[in-house]
């Protein structure tokens, strides 16, 4: 490799890396670009050319001239293709289309049992997917990318379910391969608590980079965001709070001596044991939900008890990975303030004060549309890594 194809810091710069600096949307001429970069003029230009031929930057108007012919400019080109982004739950299936910026074109919620197993519901998903796509009339833009959250763990770098305990035929079945059967593309798939915290970052915190997105619903279940990276761990468990062990304090309402998981504590079947207990009709989190929009006390109580838990847990985990920013989603955390006020109560009194000092603990304000949002974000962050790109742009040139 010569010198001109070498940044000063010594590292490569190929077409990849020339398209890492123009996601921010900011149309660059080509010597704002050997500025940038170090590189030779004579390189920057052959790169941009090569990422002009494969679509990933297009022209964008010209610079104000210092003397001579004003200088052109490039910018990223997010229509160079699109993403299929889905979000499962028990119930329900979003699919939504996007562009390689993550903006979504088009999206339909359908219900759907996640029980009926992966056959049916991958049906559905991809017969829904052909029809956004013909609906939007780009015939000639390819899909890119399928990226799918799942309500459950999941071996990342495989895509396969493990052992999820709401999606029964779903353990191990290759979601990827079943997919690419209609969609001959890179399909990943996550954990749908990670795609939510994808979503929320890029929604509504795009300059936080410590963050953590709980999901309370039926379960619990955290995404967390550090450094700026989504950490899955070794396997792709990161982030199951709810099979935490909960110790007794003064604030629980279970018996003294008694630990349970944090999801048999707060989760919504949880919360709604524990009203029944009360003489409450409530079988579920939708159940739990209503009542506290009601205004039903013993319900707003149990609620507030439920937050007291979630931070019993959160004050640790706070404590370990001093996040900036917390963020409640989830049915639970929907229903109001409540839970979001336990939570703060436990976790600002618990936590130590450096790692509180700054700490803002919110509801989501993205809501439901953080989840295709966050998969449509962690596929477009794949294919458009300098790896990718650069594979592409080589391929194109063949």
């Amino acid at each position: 490799m010569s010198d001109a194809e070498r940044t000063p810091g010594g590292g490569s710069t190929g077409a990849g890396d020339i398209l890492q600096l123009l996601l921010d949307g900011r149309a660059r001429t080509k010597a704002e670009l050997v500025h940038l970069t170090g590189l030779a003029r004579s390189t920057v230009s052959a790169r941009v050319d090569a990422l002009l031929g494969a679509g990933f930057v297009a022209p964008a108007g010209e610079a104000a001239s210092t003397g001579g012919r004003p200088p052109s400019r490039v910018a990223f080109n997010p229509g160079a293709g699109l993403i299929i982004a889905v979000d499962l739950g028990a119930s329900h299936a979003t699919v939504a289309v996007s562009d390689l910026s993550g903006a979504i074109l088009s999206s339909k919620t359908r219900p759907v049992d996640i029980a009926a197993g992966p056959v049916a519901v991958l049906d559905l998903v991809v017969a829904e997917a052909r029809a956004l796509l013909g609906s939007l009339a780009k015939g000639d833009t390819p899909v890119v990318g399928v990226g799918i959250g799942v309500p459950g763990p999941v071996e990342h770098s495989t895509g396969r379910p493990y052992n999820p305990p709401i999606m029964p035929g779903w353990d191990r079945f290759d979601i990827p391969a079943y997919v690419q059967g209609t969609f001959a593309v890179p399909v990943l798939v996550d954990n749908d608590v990670n795609i939510l915290a994808l979503g929320e970052q890029t929604a509504s915190f795009p300059d936080t980079t410590d963050l953590i997105f709980v999901k309370v619903a039926t379960g619990i279940g955290a995404g967390i965001i550090a450094g700026g990276q989504l950490q899955r761990g070794a396997q792709g468990s990161a982030g199951d709070m709810g099979h935490v062990r909960v110790p007794h304090s003064p604030d629980s309402s279970h018996p003294a001596g008694e630990d349970r998981d944090l999801e048999d504590l707060a989760g919504g079947s949880a919360i709604a044991a524990t009203l029944r207990e009360q003489g409450i009709d409530a079988e579920s989190s939708l159940d739990v939900v209503e009542l506290v929009r009601a205004g039903n006390p013993v319900a707003i109580e149990a609620l507030r008890q439920a937050g007291r838990d979630v931070g019993e847990v959160l004050s640790t985990v706070v404590n370990l990975l001093n996040p900036s920013v917390i963020v409640l989603g989830g049915s639970i955390a929907r229903a109001g303030e409540h839970l979001l006020a336990g939570v703060r109560e436990v976790v600002y009194r618990r936590s130590i004060p450096l790692a509180t000092q700054h700490l803002a603990i919110v509801q989501s304000p993205t809501g439901e549309r953080a989840a295709v949002l966050g998969a449509a974000v962690m596929v477009a962050r794949e294919v458009l890594s300098p790896a990718e790109v650069d594979a592409r742009v080589a391929a194109g040139s063949r």
